[in-house]
């Protein structure tokens, strides 16, 4: 059984880019393949310029991959989580590395204290730090604020907001039309494993005249190819 065809798509160096879809629309296989977790039957893939196929540490060193659920040791602290991934990673001065992120991401305070202690919004946040060390120039989120309360996602959008404006590229799934609204530079919609539209907030809109959200975009493109 195929999970993905007909797929194209293209993302801009230091943008955002929500790719939608619902449960098993092949988002997370996606993922996986411009990540190198997967291999493609056919195709071409390129992430940060580098073959999938034939580059693969290449790819490997130019991405971060942050899964739906935060992968932090609950028994470390926050410093200890990060300083273990930059050793993971063998970077010169994982400690000061520790302490850059840790302020970047609004933890300094928090930083001392266990991982498990954290709010939900926190533990995401530690997550995508833990993930930047080194800092890789292409991050891919696959339901970054999946289970989290109304605060953590809030959180976790100005997260990426700012990983943007440091000129992080992020290609993130979501579930949540309102989520790809308010962050996303470009918006594709992945329906039967094929990327149906891509767009802007306003271009996709402009597809469907009657819309007034993407919401109202989304069901009518998905529930007509039904």
């Amino acid at each position: 059984m195929r999970v993905l065809r007909g797929v194209d798509l293209e993302v801009a160096r230091g943008s955002i880019v929500a790719l939608l879809g619902s449960n098993g629309a092949g988002k997370t296989t996606l993922v996986r393949i411009l990540s190198t977790l997967l291999r493609a039957d056919e195709g071409t893939v390129r992430v940060n310029g580098f073959d999938v196929r034939t580059q693969g540490g290449d790819v490997r060193r130019s991405i971060s991959l942050t899964g739906q659920f935060a992968a932090v040791d609950e028994i470390l602290t926050g410093r200890e989580n990060i300083v273990m991934m930059a050793r993971l990673r063998r970077l010169k001065n994982p400690g000061r590395i520790a302490d850059q992120l840790l302020r970047r991401f609004s933890l300094a305070d928090a930083g001392g204290r266990r991982a498990g202690a954290y709010s939900g919004g926190m533990r995401r946040r530690l997550d995508i730090a833990m993930s930047l060390a080194g800092d890789p120039p292409v991050i891919f989120l696959d339901e970054p604020t999946t289970g989290l309360d109304p605060e953590g996602r809030l959180e976790v959008w100005q997260a990426i907001r700012e990983l943007a404006a440091a000129g992080t590229t992020v290609l993130f799934t979501t579930q949540y039309l309102n989520e790809a609204e308010q962050l996303a530079d470009r918006i594709a919609i992945l329906h039967d494993g094929t990327i149906i539209v891509t767009g802007t907030l306003d271009e996709l809109k402009r597809l469907r005249p009657a819309a007034k959200t993407l919401e109202d975009v989304f069901l009518d493109l998905v529930g007509g190819r039904r």
